[in-house]
């Protein structure tokens, strides 16, 4: 039996860029607006809005994101302490005059560590031919005792080229079977990354 055991979805988790590349902790902090009512958790997709703030990235078959949340600061309106978090509480009251600021992996480049499910967060897999292929997000929620994400990607895989998620490789370690991969790396696809996407926001 493989090792570790893969028993629920957890975000998006970033392993290297393309081509073999290090993935070094790069990272961008992003403004969230005051008063956002979402929680958005580590793994978590995000995407730029008009305002120039992020908020989480929702879409499924149709995201259009600019990088996976990786943490939040902020200064707690009740309190006045700094916090530093894993994920950003809904409606998060913040001391007067201060920011609340996400750290997101924004790099079009990377490559991330995902699970495959075939139904919210039933952990299923894909074979090595899912390999090259295009695939959508499954949105479930957070957890806020841990802070992480459970996104996951669905097992049925399409050539569909507005489909938001390329398949890279597999993840040969948490295999159940001979062809049977509950892991993969996948890779927002070009055009639907917000940086790689000529159409403004």
């Amino acid at each position: 039996m493989a090792y570790p055991t893969v028993s629920a979805p957890y975000g998006l988790k970033p392993v290297n860029l393309i081509g073999g590349q290090v993935f070094a902790g790069a990272t961008r902090l992003m403004e969230i607006a005051s008063g956002y009512a979402t929680s958005i958790f580590y793994g978590d997709l995000v995407k730029r809005v008009t305002a120039g703030t992020i908020e989480k990235d929702a879409g499924t078959a149709t995201a259009t994101p600019c990088g996976v949340f990786l943490g939040v600061q902020f200064t707690n309106g009740s309190t006045g302490q700094v916090q530093q978090q894993q994920f950003y509480p809904a409606s998060q009251s913040i001391a007067s005059g201060t920011k609340i600021f996400a750290v997101v992996a924004d790099d079009p480049d990377t490559l991330f560590q995902v699970a495959v499910v075939s139904a919210t967060t039933a952990i299923t897999g894909v074979g090595i031919a899912a390999i090259g292929s295009n695939t959508t997000l499954v949105q479930n929620a957070g957890s806020t005792t841990t802070g992480n994400s459970a996104v996951a990607v669905t097992a049925t895989t399409a050539v569909t080229a507005t489909l938001p998620i390329r398949i890279i490789d597999v993840v040969r370690d948490t295999a159940t079977a001979a062809d049977n991969f509950p892991e993969v790396i996948v890779k927002i696809n070009a055009t639907m990354h917000q940086y790689n996407n000529s159409l403004g926001i």
